[in-house]
């Protein structure tokens, strides 16, 4: 993987990951733009406790353009964008209108390609291989800035679910507090561990393993099953058999692995609900151990991916109870969703 890091017009980071390492990106941004003015402020719930960011500034963000003024896409044929190169790989760019800012955090935009109709399933193994070197580097660079907790790369997939840019990418929020769902988790692993002397990650995935009816796809290094009380009508949680707690720390077995289990799964989702549904809405979150966490050890790496439709033509919606209570309620039994999931494999 070669790296190259540069900046935009208005001095934000722009980083090019590529495969060769004789590949040269010097395009300089021609774009007359003035800084970003960005004022993120964090309150907390004085009821739960839980942090919430308040971010004014990103009502004006671009939200749905036409594909001939997609800010991906690469700059050619006369159009300019966030990207200055003609063509690219992989590159990440520190979002003009991100929720964290102002020396609360940082969020960057991942773009997997620059083809403008493909989608994180399209994508070949090497190409996915070379995202997950991009992933793993920014959890590295950012986990080192001052005040950072939590790094969490995701990537939301349709409009279902609130994407403004069409343009396959994702996100990466670097946290300077620990998020409540991995407190949540802190938590139920500590409990675990006092009560059983064991860890709750490793016994989750042995049971799951043991059991087998949930689990949706097996190798070497990786397990994907879903979850025995999952929140949304088809989630898959995928581990790495080691326990480990963030994408730095796995082998290179995993690793290898890695690209081709992602891209398995994805394609397995677009195809739950038949050939003539269109593209299954879904997010993918990478669950990784806070960086200030002096037990980090006990958490294990995971990804978590799920999707709101519940059938071709009806949505999950987060209505009174999800929304007004936190108390979810899943309209398809977890062991159907697993079936589902295994049916659609290599279809």
């Amino acid at each position: 993987m070669k790296k190259t890091v540069t900046t935009l017009a208005d001095g934000r980071e722009l980083i090019y990951y590529d495969a060769r390492a004789d590949t040269v990106r010097d395009a300089v941004d021609p774009r007359p733009l003035t800084r970003a003015v960005s004022r993120s402020e964090i309150r907390y719930d004085e009821l739960t406790g839980d942090p919430v960011t308040v971010a004014s500034h990103r009502q004006d963000r671009t939200y749905l353009p036409p594909a001939d003024a997609c800010p991906l896409c690469p700059s050619r044929d006369g159009r300019e964008s966030e990207i200055p190169e003609k063509g690219y790989e992989v590159a990440v760019f520190e979002n003009r209108f991100p929720s964290l800012s102002g020396g609360v955090g940082r969020c960057e935009v991942v773009c997997f390609t620059d083809d403008h109709t493909d989608s994180f399933a399209d994508l070949t193994e090497e190409r996915a291989a070379l995202v997950l070197d991009a992933w793993t580097d920014r959890t590295a660079e950012l986990s080192a800035l001052p005040g950072v907790e939590q790094v969490y790369c995701f990537e939301n997939r349709g409009a279902e679910i609130g994407v403004t840019l069409p343009h396959a990418h994702g996100q990466i929020y670097a946290f300077p507090y620990v998020t409540p769902r991995t407190a949540a988790m802190r938590r139920r692993i500590d409990a675990h561990r006092e009560a059983t002397g064991r860890n709750l990650f490793d016994d989750v995935v042995a049971r799951e393993k043991r059991d087998g009816e949930r689990v949706v796809l097996e190798t070497d290094h990786w397990i994907a099953f879903v979850p025995y009380a999952a929140h949304w009508p088809y989630e898959v949680h995928l581990h790495p058999k080691r326990r480990v707690p963030d994408l730095l720390a796995l082998d290179g077995g995993a690793r290898t692995e890695c690209p081709q289990v992602l891209l398995e799964l994805l394609r397995r989702f677009d195809r739950i609900f038949g050939p003539d549904a269109p593209p299954t809405p879904y997010i993918a979150a990478w669950h990784q151990a806070p960086f200030t966490d002096g037990r980090r050890e006990d958490f294990g790496l995971h990804l978590e991916l799920f999707t709101v439709r519940r059938a071709p033509d009806k949505l999950k919606f987060l209505a009174g109870t999800e929304s007004g209570m936190g108390a979810f309620m899943n309209d398809v039994r977890p062991e159907d969703a697993a079936r589902r999931l295994r049916e659609v494999a290599s279809a």
